[in-house]
């Protein structure tokens, strides 16, 4: 691909020059100026060349977030490398899976447990004798290679469709301004940390990094750092709530220009929170996935005028179809179907995968309805196609009963799955992270006050940790057989 563009760490060495004090990078207390992350990102850049890694090679890496995690990956693209970043706390079995995809030159972060690649640990520091002089540039071929799909037991790699020559100007739809302050609060080996992060370094943002969420410290990170921008899940919005509520004149959240969502439905109720707290304005909802077929937009003043609507189309294109492949009308549910624009390169290849794919338009398994006001074509999610399940033949969307339970104000987090029944093949079993003492009766009587009968879980299960993953990610069907094990366990008692 050639664009007339500079690589990205061609591009942050230039920003380090051009204001080598301004804050580049902060996290845990302790801040990097651009000056000091572009040496010491060339000091590592070396290091990892002394162990192998070159033009095209792939880095795997496996740390939580921190100033660290931005070295290496700036430091791989300083060699033209491949980063592909993985979450700490995988399992050997899944960690194996990934790493068997495709060859590696170094893994950071932990060792392979095969003995194959070369690895650092997390705290790794280079030799200060190794020159932090710039290197020579280079290009990597694909600019991130992402994981997914370890849910399913098939995990897979998403590698971008383009090199690392990739234009600043990427934020700018993206509502960034030069300078931002940047606060990230999900993990950074997910793709919606990954690309912020990576947007903020070429705008010259101050990226303020969390190296693990918690709602205090989001809502203090704001205020102390005046953060301008940041994206965002809903899991991280709903836990954020209770606490804003409970002093809201000790948080200043005035600064927030753009409050992005994205990653995972958002529970109505913690939408028009968010809207209320900040303004129509401010709070944006993104959809699509990391291929990058197509893209919706949504801002808050849209949203309240079309409630629980991700938008509509700004980049690529999308359609609903049912399962003959026809494309439905307004208000019909079917599977979400996109492409990129006609003419337009690939945005993306699969590694361990193909796409799920109809005449050249491709599914990531949602399903939902459109809209049409005027000239707009608003989309609706109503929950991926794997979730659903049907209860004496009527369909059930878990997204759909975990907003009803969202709405409860003691409740942190849920999750909905289909257990198998003998009369109606499928009931709604729901656990619960709740913020005070609840029962069972009472969670089902607000669920009754808000959903058709066969919509409400038939038992609910409490529990003491959070359901999803700071990238508001849940394994359902991991849970959905626990919890048939436990039952199964139980009725053979």
């Amino acid at each position: 691909m050639v664009t007339g563009v500079e690589p990205i760490s061609t591009q942050v060495s230039a920003l380090a020059a051009a204001d080598p004090d301004a804050p580049a990078v902060t996290c845990d207390g302790r801040t990097l100026t651009r000056a000091e992350l572009d040496a010491s990102t060339n000091r590592l850049a070396r290091t990892y060349a002394e162990l192998g890694v070159g033009t095209g090679d792939y880095v795997s890496i496996a740390m939580p977030n921190s100033i660290a995690w931005v070295q290496s990956v700036l430091a791989c693209w300083k060699l033209g490398a491949v980063p592909q970043p993985l979450s700490a706390r995988l399992p050997d079995a899944e960690f194996t899976g990934i790493l068997d995809l495709v060859p590696r030159a170094l893994v950071v972060g932990r060792a392979d447990p095969r003995g194959v690649v070369p690895s650092l640990p997390a705290d790794f520091v280079p030799d200060a004798a190794l020159s932090d002089a710039p290197l020579p540039e280079a290009v990597s071929p694909v600019w991130k290679s992402m994981t997914s799909g370890g849910s399913t037991g098939r995990p897979k790699l998403i590698e971008a469709g383009g090199d690392s020559r990739l234009p600043a100007a990427i934020g700018l739809p993206l509502g960034m301004a030069d300078g931002d302050v940047n606060l990230l609060s999900v993990p950074l080996h997910h793709n919606t940390g990954f690309t912020t992060a990576t947007a903020g370094l070429l705008m010259g943002h101050h990226l303020v990094v969390m190296p693990r969420f918690d709602p205090h410290d989001f809502l203090r990170l704001i205020t102390e750092h005046r953060v301008t921008y940041l994206a965002t899940v809903p899991t991280v919005m709903q836990r954020l709530l209770p606490v804003y509520r409970t002093d809201p004149d000790a948080y200043d959240l005035s600064s927030v220009r753009r409050f992005w969502h994205l990653a995972a439905p958002c529970p109505p109720v913690v939408k028009r929170a968010w809207i209320d707290i900040l303004g129509p304005e401010v709070v944006w909802e993104l959809y699509g996935g990391t291929e990058l077929q197509a893209l919706t937009f949504i801002t808050g003043t849209q949203w309240l005028r079309h409630p629980g609507s991700v938008g509509v189309v700004v980049a690529g294109e999308m359609k609903v179809l049912d399962d003959d492949g026809v494309e439905c009308p307004p208000g019909v549910v079917g599977e979400i179907y996109m492409r990129p624009a006609p003419g337009s390169r690939p945005t993306y290849r699969y590694v361990g995968s193909t796409a799920k794919s109809r005449d050249g338009w491709e599914s990531l398994g949602d399903l939902g309805h459109y809209e049409d006001d005027g000239a707009d074509r608003f989309f609706f999610l109503s929950d991926r196609r794997v979730d659903m399940f049907t209860v004496g033949g009527r369909n059930v969307y878990p997204a759909e009963v975990e907003s009803a339970l969202a709405e409860h104000p003691e409740i942190l987090s849920c999750l909905v799955v289909g257990v198998p029944d003998d009369d109606l093949g499928q009931v709604p079993y729901a656990l619960v992270e709740a913020a005070s003492s609840l029962d069972e009766a009472a969670v089902l009587a607000f669920l009754h006050e808000r959903l058709a009968g066969h919509k409400v879980p038939r038992a609910v299960e409490f529990v003491d940790r959070p359901l999803r993953d700071e990238s508001g990610k849940a394994r359902r069907s991991a849970v959905r057989e626990e919890v048939i094990a436990r039952r199964q366990a139980r009725a053979n008692r």
